[in-house]
Formats: structure tokens, sequence, C-alpha cells
């Protein structure tokens, strides 16, 4: 009966140990003799966990292993991302296979990054906690967007961050709101306006930011074609990166009870006591665990996009935009849900308004800057299909969160609008890829 208890890997088998525990104080032995033959029927993670004296290093960080790793159900298509390494350097023609498994193995990556993200904020505080939601919710996407940069894939780095940004706005946020209209569909969802519209913004000013060199570029009033742009581009984004450390002091000192969530100070600290299950310690090593391991597989990811278009016949910047941020999303996707179900909007809104906030106010001018330093001239000039599109969600965003209440409609409508934007990518034809196409044909045909 024990070992078929054990067996589940549930709560059970934990609560037994610490029941059993004080028992077996007075006769060790007897107690992990026991404990050793189940291992020896078993054979699972648990059982060695159990193995072990209670307060050991080697049987917390097993547990730690057994909560992270083997928990989740997501965590099935960990395997994805061997065989993506492994297809890479075996056949290194099967692009499309490469970067499939690339994007399905970073998926549960990505996840559990957001995971320990939320593990790490319950011992940090709600305004802390959502800024490191957002921060290592972001963590794929500026992992990917460097290594793109590195490969001078400039297109590749704007689409793919254009994209996060329209992804947390549209399709994170529409499916929090309607999953959290659906469970309480009683009444109104409410959330702190006034951060929304702090928020909101920001947007705006991150909006103004890509808009100008576009509009330089395309209306042909450069001081000097090509330059002036780039020139524009760098200085707005400091100007921007000031922006956004003037809006963390703003969060974290001075007005942090404008980011206090509404009547739940007493809940939260009752929920979080309930939702730690790993230590803060073991927290910031998987952080950084995982955050090494999406590194490499993004490394495969980017090398492999543009064999990845050619076999699927997907242009380039539908994956950039659509594909590539639903995976570097999904743990904003998940939590985000997770919150809005439990009726904690002021969560939801810090994780996927607050992650937009941080991508086109810190992650696209430092991705600028990083840029300069490489020597690559990485712009803010997303071409003026793309800016347009950033500029009406910025606005439809906006008048969604105007009255500080959601529902399911609202989450519905959000959705719809991404399902468009997403139709509208896969129908584009990038004008930067065309007219490098066009110069490639020209000089074949003149060879």
């Amino acid at each position: 009966m024990m070992g078929a208890e054990k067996f589940g890997l549930g709560m059970e088998a934990e609560e037994e140990v610490e029941l059993a525990t004080p028992t077996a104080a007075g006769s060790p032995v007897p107690a992990r003799k026991m404990q050793s033959l189940d291992f020896e029927h078993i054979g699972s993670l648990a059982a060695v966990a159990e193995s072990l004296a209670p307060g050991s290093k080697w049987r917390r960080a097993l547990t730690s292993v057994r909560i992270v790793i083997f928990q989740a159900k997501i965590n099935v298509l960990l395997p994805f991302g061997p065989l993506a390494v492994m297809l890479h350097y075996l056949t290194g023609k099967h692009q499309a296979w490469v970067f499939l498994f690339s994007l399905i193995g970073i998926t549960p990556l990505a996840e559990r990054l957001g995971y320990a993200t939320e593990q790490l904020a319950c011992y940090t505080g709600p305004t802390v906690g959502g800024l490191l939601n957002a921060t290592f919710g972001n963590a794929t996407e500026m992992i990917i967007s460097i290594y793109a940069l590195k490969n001078g894939m400039i297109r590749v780095v704007q689409q793919s961050l254009l994209g996060s940004i329209l992804s947390n706005m549209l399709l994170v946020l529409g499916c929090a709101f309607f999953a959290g209209g659906i469970v309480h569909s009683d009444r109104d969802q409410v959330f702190n306006k006034a951060s929304a519209v702090v928020n909101s913004g920001l947007l705006l000013m991150a909006v103004l930011g890509l808009m100008f060199p576009a509009v330089l570029h395309f209306t042909h009033s450069e001081v000097q074609y090509g330059k002036s742009e780039v020139a524009l581009s760098r200085f707005s984004s400091c100007i921007m990166l000031v922006a956004y450390a003037s809006y963390l002091f703003f969060q974290l000192k001075t007005h942090r009870s404008v980011y206090s969530p509404i009547g739940e100070e007493e809940e939260a600290t009752e929920d979080e006591e309930d939702e730690k299950e790993i230590t803060q310690g073991e927290a910031i090593c998987w952080l950084f665990a995982l955050t090494i391991w999406i590194s490499v597989l993004s490394g495969y990811l980017v090398d492999a996009i543009q064999g990845a278009s050619e076999s699927l016949s997907l242009p380039v910047a539908f994956i950039s935009v659509i594909l590539l941020p639903i995976v570097g999303n999904a743990a904003e996707h998940a939590s985000a849900i997770m919150f809005a179900m439990k009726n904690k909007l002021d969560i939801t809104l810090g994780v996927a308004i607050g992650s937009s906030t941080q991508i086109s106010m810190f992650v696209i001018p430092f991705c600028v800057v990083i840029g300069w330093i490489m020597g690559q001239e990485m712009d803010l000039n997303f071409q003026l299909f793309e800016t347009a599109t950033l500029f009406i969600t910025v606005l439809v965003v906006a008048f969604m969160l105007q009255e500080g209440t959601s529902n399911y409609f609202k989450g519905l409508m959000l959705i719809l609008c991404y399902l468009i934007v997403a139709a509208s990518f896969f129908v584009h034809v990038d004008p930067t890829a065309s007219k490098y196409l066009c110069s490639m044909f020209c000089l074949d045909a003149r060879a």
C-alpha cells in the first residue's frame, strides 16, 4: 500500500515522509532501511529523495529537480531540444526540422523560466515580482535577438521584437481577459486603471520613437541618406532607456501605491505562502541554468530560420512576427491566464502590458545600442507596415484599458484582432527582403 501511494509521486508521499520523520528520530536506521526497500521496488526520483536524511542538501536538490522538471506535463517536449542539436550535426540539410524541433524544445524552457520567476517573485513582493516576470519572460526574446543581431539578421530582430509586443498586447492579454471573464462571468473584473494609463503612455512614446525614423526614411528628407535615420535611432534609443529607468524609479520608489493591487494585500500574502514550492536560492539557480540552455537552442533556431522559410514556404516575416514570439511568450501566456482566472488582473496587466512596455522601451533600444557596439546598423526604422500595425495595436489596447474593467468579450476582441494581424503578416512581403532577392537575381543575370 505504501509503495502504491509513493508511486504517484504526489504530495501524499511528501506528507508521509514528514509524518514519519519524528517517529523515526530515535531509530533512524530501520526507517532508512524501509525507504531503501521502497526504492528497490519503485526506482523513482521521489524514493531517492525520501531515502536521504531530512534536511539534506541532496534531498532538497532532488526534490527541486522533481518539482521543476518532472512535475509539469509540458516538459514532455524537453527532448526536442537535444534532438534539434543532433539533427543539426548529423544531417545539416533538414533546416526545417531543426527549426521546428528547436521551436518546440524552447517552449517548455520558456514556461519553466516563467515558473522559476514566479517562485522568486514570492520572496520579493508583488511589484518587484511583476517586474521580474516581465524581465525573465523577455529573456528568450533578448537571447534570440542578440544571436540574430550577431549574424547580421537585423530584420529578424526587428520583426521578432515587434511580434513579441503584438503577441503580449493582443494574444496574451486577450486570452487572459477571455479566460478570466469566463470564470467570473457574473461580473466585470476590475484592475488598477492608473497603472494601465501609465503603461499606455509609455507604449505611445515607444511608437513615437519608432515612427520618426520610418517617416524620415520614406519621405526622403534625411540630411545624409541611410545615416541620419541610424543616428536618430541611436539618439532616440538612449532617450528611451532613460525614460524606462525613470519609469522603474517611479514604479518601485516614489509611486509604489499606484501599482498596488486593488484590495488584495492580505490575500496576496496568504497566496504567496501557499505557492512557495522551491527556495529563493533554488529559483535563482534554475533561472541561470534555463537561461543557458535557451541560449544554446536559440543559436540553432536563428541559424535555421532562412532554411525553414524556404522549406516550409512561409515568409520570414510571418516566422519572426508570429511563430517566434508565441514560443518566447509561453511563460507570460501561462502566468497571465492563471492570474486572470484567480481574479488578479493587476498582476495579469503587469505581466502582459508590462512585458510589452519593457520590450518597446528597453529591449528594442538595448538592441540598437548592442548593434552599435557590434558594428551592426540596427535602427528604429521598422518599415511602414510594421510601424502602422504597432500604432493601431497600441490604440486598440489603450481603448480597452481606459475603463479599468475587463470581461470575456474584450478578450475575444483582442484575440480576433491578433488573428487579423497574423493573417496580414502571412501575406506580407518584406520590402527589404524583396530588394535583396532582386539584387541577387540581377547579379545572377549579369553573370
